[in-house]
């Protein structure tokens, strides 16, 4: 049995880094860390998903899927969410 490792995996399955369809799995997977980082800050705080939407007026079913998919989410939002909401401060950083 060959052990693979998870680059090799993603090459094989979505192809080479650069390539469309392994660029789009890098932005889903992007997204969904995003999400997942606001849930523990958000639980980090102590507020309910309801809490934290009526501080960024917004409404909790939004914050859900933020936090579930943290695609489609604009940088306003991103920046009302951590600043307004959550009382922190979003770094972004840019490769090329």
């Amino acid at each position: 049995m060959e052990i693979k490792s998870w680059k090799n995996i993603k090459d094989n399955v979505y192809g080479e880094v650069g390539s469309e369809r392994r660029d789009e799995l890098e932005r889903v997977a992007e997204s969904f860390k995003i999400g997942l980082l606001l849930k523990k800050a958000r639980e980090d705080k102590n507020l309910t998903q309801a809490e934290l939407a009526k501080l960024v007026d917004k409404k909790r079913e939004y914050i859900s899927r933020v936090e579930n998919n943290g695609s489609n989410l604009t940088l306003k939002t991103l920046f009302d969410i951590v600043e307004k909401g959550l009382g922190g401060k979003v770094k972004i950083s840019i490769e090329v």
